[in-house]
């Protein structure tokens, strides 16, 4: 039997938790019989071109990409909606090994078991939209990575990347919530301005060996 359309509103809020909270980090060099000036190691990270790192905690919201259906209006998500969010990290302007480490969570996702975090891929820097990238599927609804500063370069810098992050409303035989639970979200759509969160908790550590 077709489906009614069910549509809800969709907002997605990133918070940021950063691991060092000072916007430069360094060990002192000292001695007793002459005076040592040590330069700071630079520790400042943008994400979505905001300076995370004045706060330990940042709030930032970012507007997801839903993909084109006809049957639904645009901006809201439906059963079979497929979209995704980027997250744009920018650490060119760090002098240290680091580490990120990014829990992405659906708020009351036990009320929607088929609204679910798919997977990501990483865009490269020469991207194109519509060009093919490299999927990752996600088991624990955890990306995490290691960056490692290479201090044989005179010259090296981080580069800045983006983390792409796909989302869906699923249908199909493994499908946990039938039609009267499907109805039943876009009811409170209209009578409740419903809408789901999705959080992408992000932590940045240095590596200190």
């Amino acid at each position: 039997m077709m489906k009614k359309i069910k549509v809800i509103l969709l907002l997605i809020s990133l918070s940021v938790c950063l691991g060092l909270m000072s916007g430069t980090y360094s060990r002192y060099v000292a001695s007793t019989k002459s005076d040592i000036n040590a330069s700071f190691s630079k520790w400042q990270i943008f994400v979505q071109n905001f300076d995370i790192t004045n706060n330990e905690t940042s709030n930032i919201t970012l507007e997801p990409i839903i993909e084109e259906n006809q049957h639904v209006a645009a901006g809201t998500v439906a059963p079979s909606s497929k979209g995704y969010f980027d997250i744009d990290i920018d650490p060119t302007n760090v002098d240290v090994s680091f580490s990120y480490n990014i829990n992405l969570e659906i708020e009351n996702e036990n009320d929607m078991p088929d609204l679910m975090i798919t997977k990501y891929a990483m865009v490269p820097t020469n991207y194109n939209e519509g060009d093919e990238l490299d999927i990752i599927y996600l088991d624990d609804k955890v990306i995490s990575n290691t960056l490692l500063y290479d201090k044989d370069i005179d010259t090296f810098k981080f580069d800045a990347f983006t983390i792409r992050v796909y989302f869906e409303w699923y249908e199909g035989e493994l499908e946990s919530m039938d039609d009267e639970a499907d109805t039943l979200i876009g009811t409170l759509a209209v009578a409740e301005n419903a809408s789901f969160k999705m959080n992408a908790n992000i932590k940045f550590e240095q590596i200190i060996e």
